[in-house]
């Protein structure tokens, strides 16, 4: 049976998520969601159910509204980042969701990793 292409995205993020919950090791979540118009990444504490930090492409005050270039995603990942470290969170675990590790997404890692996110 073919499965269509969010079938497919559905089984790579539930593949991701579960290998990242047996490592994670009660440290919080980086979790990246990226549409066609937009990127946004939160720190989730898994333990507690709580959004730590956010970032998001919609924010007026990162320069970057509606768009979703590797710019942008350069810019999330500082925010995070430094978001991040203002909670006092210095580790977390990198959850891409279904989305392969290139452009947009390793983008945002490298900028997130460069402000001092250790992941």
């Amino acid at each position: 049976m073919a499965l269509n292409k969010r079938e497919l995205f559905q089984k790579r993020r539930l593949r991701v998520r579960n290998k990242l919950r047996a490592i994670s090791d009660g440290r919080p979540r980086l979790s990246v969601h990226r549409s066609s118009k937009n990127i946004s990444v939160q720190v989730i504490d898994d333990v507690k159910g709580v959004t730590l930090a956010a970032a998001s492409s919609l924010e007026k005050d990162l320069g970057v509204v509606g768009k979703n270039n590797l710019e942008a995603a350069a810019k999330i990942g500082a925010a995070i980042a430094e978001r991040a470290k203002q909670a006092g969170v210095e580790e977390v675990i990198f959850d891409r969701g279904g989305f392969l590790f290139h452009g947009k997404i390793k983008a945002l890692a490298d900028a997130a990793r460069e402000g001092g996110l250790k992941f």
